[in-house]
């Protein structure tokens, strides 16, 4: 059981395998402690010491001092522990050095799986902190091989999975491809530590940035958010701590070289780089560039904004199917609703007829509230008498008045929409107007157009407005 210069036998399994000193040594304790029961049971008292001069284990059985001997093994009578030590007593435990040769060929297998043993587990242990430590980072590995729902990659110490929904759709791999990935998370399994990959997390286009920008990494270009739709289009705000660096020109680089090396990564998802301004009013109109905003109305409570557009504009503000409000609204944080020119005057001039209907009301107080921002009845509705009071400079009595007129518009609303779901169709068959398919076809089109037929920009126009937001 002696290994000759096991010190650097050691040290050398510690590097090879990355597992520490210390828990080897453990192993090794362990395993002469596991081979010494095999070959006197379990009542042996041992002690297993690492010698660091000699580089040995030295093994230490404690014999119990006695009169009279009955087990050899496990006692020592007073004349002999005297010898050990001359000021022992009846009832002392002493310590005599043994001979690990002797343990014996079944005990010394059982330590050899004991080893195997506590090496596999310091081996996983080792492999999932050094994995742990880099989750939240891009890694390179190997395909390994491909199924229906994921791919295995081979990331040398461990093998990782791709899911499904990880993976960039309209890509694929074959085995023996090289694969760029963002750690997502690991997890610590009793086959080894499961490492999660992800290539349409948002955190992955942030890191790509990070290794293409050296000014991201000296901490004078921040990426402060992402938003992507993986393998279409993705938006990153940035910012510059330093007045004389241009955030954008840094992330774009000369000729577009930083952004075109991303993009290549991604198969060709176009990236718009947006300046991130403290004020959310404004980084919303900067995330919905190209599109022109004429007026931003925020709703703090809800913690959403209404985006005024001109009418050309829209579908330039909204995207293809949605996309870029979606990741304006993603980016920034907040739920938007955008809203043409002409829609918005609409809205506004429906309000302010409901407004001036209400019994107690009259032009001179309709313009007060109106620059104040009560637009609609359901903003008088909802506000306290006080409240009304001071803003509009009416008496209390007249403020609380108003507040229940208003309250009343909005149940006669709600009740005439009742009344109207009631209305049994079989009924009124005379009142109800029949919808042709070529003209309930036609209805639906016209519903969904401010919604999926929204963006008239092709890819081209896209590109040239990525350029100038570099530029």
């Amino acid at each position: 059981m002696l290994i000759t210069d096991m010190k650097r036998v050691i040290e050398q399994v510690s590097r090879d395998k990355g597992i520490e000193f210390n828990i080897l040594v453990k192993a090794l304790e362990e395993a002469l402690r596991s081979a010494a029961k095999k070959k006197f049971g379990n009542k042996i008292d041992i002690e297993i010491q690492y010698n660091d001069k000699t580089g040995e284990l030295e093994v230490f059985q404690f014999k119990e001092v006695v009169e009279k001997v009955t087990e050899p093994d496990f006692q020592v009578n007073m004349k002999e522990g005297l010898k050990l030590d001359p000021e022992c007593e009846i009832g002392d435990s002493l310590g005599t050095k043994m001979d690990t040769t002797t343990f014996g060929r079944i005990a010394a297998q059982s330590a050899k799986q004991v080893i195997i043993q506590k090496l596999k587990i310091a081996e996983r242990n080792a492999i999932y902190k050094s994995f742990v430590e880099r989750q939240g980072e891009i890694i390179n590995g190997i395909v390994q091989r491909t199924t229906r729902n994921e791919i295995i990659v081979n990331l040398g110490q461990a093998e990782a999975v791709l899911p499904k929904r990880e993976q960039i759709q309209g890509e694929s791999y074959r085995r023996g491809d090289r694969i760029r990935a963002y750690i997502v998370k690991v997890l610590e399994e009793s086959r080894g530590p499961q490492v999660v990959l992800s290539r349409t997390h948002p955190a992955f286009l942030i890191n790509l940035f990070k290794t293409e920008v050296p000014e991201i990494n000296e901490g004078i270009v921040s990426i402060v958010g992402a938003a992507r739709e993986a393998g279409s289009r993705g938006k990153i705000a940035v910012s510059s701590s330093d007045p004389d660096i241009d955030p954008i020109g840094a992330c774009v680089g000369v000729k577009g070289n930083r952004v075109q090396s991303v993009v290549q990564e991604l198969k060709g998802e176009k990236i718009d780089i947006i300046p991130w301004h403290i004020d959310p009013a404004k980084f919303v109109c900067n995330a919905l560039a190209p599109a022109e905003v004429s007026r931003v109305i925020i709703d703090e409570v809800n913690h959403s904004m209404e985006v005024v557009v001109p009418d050309e504009a829209q579908s330039i503000a909204i995207g293809r199917g949605g996309q870029n409000v979606r990741l304006a609204s993603k980016l920034s944080g907040w739920n938007l609703d955008v809203k043409s020119l002409t829609d918005y005057d609409n809205s506004i001039k429906k309000g302010r007829d409901a407004i001036m209907e209400l019994p107690a009301m009259n032009k001179i107080l309709a313009d007060i509230l109106f620059k104040e921002g009560f637009f609609a009845v359901e903003d008088l509705a909802k506000v306290s008498a006080e409240e009304l009071a001071e803003v509009a400079g009416i008496a209390n009595e007249d403020a609380s008045e108003l507040i229940e007129q208003a309250k009343q518009a909005l149940n006669n609303v709600g009740n005439e929409k009742e009344a109207l779901e009631d209305i049994d169709p079989e009924n009124n068959e005379d009142d109800t107007l029949e919808v042709t398919d070529s003209e309930e076809e036609a209805s639906k089109d016209d519903e969904s157009a401010d919604i999926k037929d929204t963006d008239p920009i092709d890819e081209s126009e896209a590109d040239s407005d990525e350029e100038q937001i570099a530029e």
